[in-house]
């Protein structure tokens, strides 16, 4: 799912734990990372909000408001609330580990 300024909140107003992926088609890291991503929300859909953010088309609301620095950045949240993240790329049982933790 792509999540961008226009839809963040009706995407956080279904109240369901998300995963949040801030990604560039320039990045290399994120390109590795994309596929997982892809594959944890094709396992968890329906659990899960799993969603893209491009920052290079959204960096004037949620980049600034999540304060990304580096790419990829991966947020984690429950209630509404950061409860983990991941800056940089990261093998697919770490990212899996944290999302169960959000269930």
């Amino acid at each position: 799912m792509e999540i961008n300024d226009s839809n963040y909140s009706e995407v956080l107003a279904q109240n369901k734990p998300m995963v949040l992926d801030f990604w560039a088609t320039w990045c290399g890291p994120c390109r590795m990372v994309g596929p997982v991503i892809q594959e944890l929300a094709d396992q968890y859909e329906g659990q899960v909000i799993v969603g893209k953010v491009n920052i290079e088309e959204n960096s004037d609301d949620l980049v600034a408001q999540f304060g990304i620095r580096n790419i990829p950045t991966i947020i984690y949240m429950k209630n509404g609330e950061i409860v983990d993240k991941v800056v940089g790329a990261a093998p697919k049982a770490t990212l899996e580990a944290k999302l169960k933790a959000l269930l």
